[in-house]
């Protein structure tokens, strides 16, 4: 026998484990079994950047309003393909997305695809041909003729399509889009549809999203705001789907700015008081918040937390979609920190919470490109995407436009938000199951990576572990974790890293915001500082020393990265906690100043910013909380 013949007999001798005539199970199956650690490990290992919020030509308030892009077309776009906007530009992103979500309006899902084709289901009803007919003019007046009816027949919940099938058909190329894209372990394409109900005005939109493809979602037609506007039936119709189907599903609210004090109200949409069942559902169904988005930010209120020196940010609580006025007893039932806190009260006399979410960011773009960079910020309908005419900054966007202190202008647009979700695997099933377990956090657009861990047991050497997430993940909960049941001398003590975006703006302050219920039912909250930049120290109100800076010079729309820290780290044990009081912690992370979207435009397009336009904004995340409850859930 030649060596090498004998080098490969013996080889394949000794993986066959029969090597000198010994029994495969005593040939090194120890060393086997244990020496491949990687495999061993399931834990969540990434960060997935995406936006569950993305509405195409087949949502009739963007395609009625100028939009072109498809689904295919949105969906290469998120890929970082470049493709043409409906405006006629040639567009790409800096980088692409992991993951996105295409949530066309589930009212008259493809109107404006049916009339370009001249759906035959359409033209065979009266209010279709009418509405094709008023296209067919090409007149701006005639688009706007249009547009005011629609809105009237969803004011008026009465669909004058509700015989045709041409939703149906519309509702089987969206599945067919996010089938062709759906890539997994390099893209997530979700199938998914928006459920527009707005009572009164009121915003209380969801997305609903699918773990599934397209062998369960082509068994129905999507909920709309025709069926129902009570979130409650909706979460009827998504139980039964998942009864018929065997599928899985969630939905994402959003806007509660703009509810009118409905998104988190003290009663149901019927009237009735919130019950233990309630709670229970919602938290089941609801899983997730979209706290950011163009439509302003949700996270706090300078009104609700005055001693937040951040919590005006990008606020809008001006308009609404009907012609009740915003007064300020709304704003308790409208914003995020406020409904965490009000969620403990509701666990300590239900036994569940039904404001228990996680926290995500998202785009609610109507142009079918998903943009959330500052530079980058294409608008949220068509005809405000970049362009030097004063309408990109100064055109009523939302409010009752007949008052101007009820008026939000375009210039005030948001460029946020993005959903990142920890995650193992970048396919449908983790992403939705990361969603489910609220291991996700939502940022203003920027792709900064934030991770939270919660425990009794950890200290500041943790920080440094080769293995700080798989430590974490052994010995403590992440994000969207619960912890209970504290002894007499422990107290929370919390592992958290942020580190600044790869292309983007250097860190200013790590900070931990606490929410308790005292003995006295009393609601509180607290913002610690726990990490600053620039070798700052905390001081005695737990807030670094000074401010961190700004560097941004807005007539080059630019900034420096000379201030703030590429990471920041912390190890936290509450110094306050009270082992018998519900409570929260989440974590928000701030970065330097830098540009917003309107000091780029300026720039670009050479028009002046108005005297109280903001120069400059700070990006920043927030992580989904960790709860505490004194006794064992």
């Amino acid at each position: 026998m030649k060596p090498l013949e004998l080098f490969g007999t013996l080889a394949l001798a000794l993986l066959s484990g029969s090597a000198l005539g010994q029994p495969a199970e005593q040939v090194g199956s120890k060393h086997r079994e244990s020496y491949s650690v990687y495999a061993q490990i399931d834990f969540p290992d990434e960060v997935l950047f995406g936006d569950t919020h993305v509405h195409t030509v087949y949502s009739p308030d963007a395609g009625m309003a100028g939009t072109t892009i498809t689904p295919d077309q949105a969906y290469r776009f998120a890929q970082g393909d470049t493709v043409t906007s409906s405006t006629g530009i040639p567009v790409r992103l800096g980088r692409p997305l992991d993951w996105l979500v295409i949530a066309d309006h589930a009212e008259n899902l493809g109107l404006p695809v049916a009339i370009l084709n001249q759906d035959p289901s359409l033209m065979a009803n009266d209010w279709g041909r009418e509405m094709a007919k008023l296209f067919a003019q090409g007149t701006a007046d005639a688009a706007r003729q249009a547009i005011d009816r629609y809105q009237q027949v969803l004011n008026d919940l009465d669909d004058p399509l509700e015989e045709t099938d041409f939703s149906k058909n519309s509702w089987i190329q969206i599945i067919d889009a996010a089938e062709r894209h759906n890539a997994p372990g390099h893209f997530t394409a979700f199938i998914g549809f928006e459920w527009t109900t707005a009572p009164g005005g009121a915003n209380l939109h969801r997305n609903v999203i699918f773990r599934d493809d397209k062998s369960f979602a082509s068994q129905i037609v999507p909920i709309s705001a025709y069926d129902t506007e009570d979130p409650e039936v909706l979460w009827d119709w998504m139980e039964k789907y998942e009864t018929d189907t065997g599928g899985r599903l969630l939905a994402i609210p959003h806007n509660g700015n703009l509810s009118n004090g409905l998104m988190f109200d003290d009663v149901t949409l019927s009237g009735g008081p919130l019950t233990s069942e309630y709670a229970q559902r919602r938290s089941r169904f609801e899983p997730l918040y979209e706290v950011t988005q163009t439509k302003g930010d949700g996270e706090a209120h300078p009104l609700l937390s005055p001693a937040d020196e951040f919590a005006d940010f990008e606020t809008w609580d001006k308009g609404s979609f009907g012609p009740q006025a915003k007064t300020p007893d709304m704003l308790p039932r409208e914003y995020a920190r406020e409904a965490y806190k009000r969620g403990l009260a509701y666990e300590k006399t239900l036994g569940a919470n039904p404001f228990k979410f996680g926290m995500v960011g998202s785009t609610d773009t109507h142009t079918g490109l998903s943009t959330a960079q500052e530079d980058n910020f294409f608008g949220k309908i068509a005809v405000l995407e970049p362009t030097a005419d004063p309408i990109r900054f100064n055109e009523p966007v939302i409010g009752r436009l007949s008052e101007d202190d009820n008026k939000i202008l375009a210039w005030q647009a948001n460029a946020a938000g993005i959903a990142a979700v920890w995650a193992r695997d970048n396919t449908r099933e983790a992403i939705f199951n990361a969603m489910e377990r609220r291991e996700v956090y939502a940022t203003t657009g920027t792709r900064l990576r934030v991770r939270l861990f919660g425990g009794w047991s950890f200290d500041e050497a943790d920080l440094f572990r080769s293995n700080f997430a798989q430590h974490g993940y052994e010995n403590g909960v992440p994000m969207g974790g619960d912890l209970s049941g504290a002894d007499d001398d422990e107290s929370p003590r919390f592992l958290i890293q942020a580190l600044r975006d790869p292309d983007g703006a250097n860190l200013d302050r790590v900070q931990i915001i606490k929410g308790w219920e005292d003995s006295a039912g009393e609601l509180h909250e607290k913002i610690y500082d726990i990490a600053c930049s620039d070798d700052r120290e905390i001081n005695r109100q737990n807030r670094c020393q000074g401010l961190v800076g700004n560097t941004v010079d807005v007539a080059a729309a630019s900034y420096s990265n000379s201030i703030g820290s590429v990471a920041l780290q912390a190890h936290w044990q509450d110094p306050d906690f009270d082992r018998g009081q519900y409570a929260f912690y989440y974590v928000r992370v701030l970065e330097i100043p830098t540009p917003r979207w309107t000091v780029y435009d300026a720039r670009f397009f050479g028009v002046d910013l108005k005297e109280d336009d903001p120069r400059s904004i700070q990006e920043r995340a927030y992580t989904t909380p960790i709860w505490y409850s004194p006794s064992e859930i």
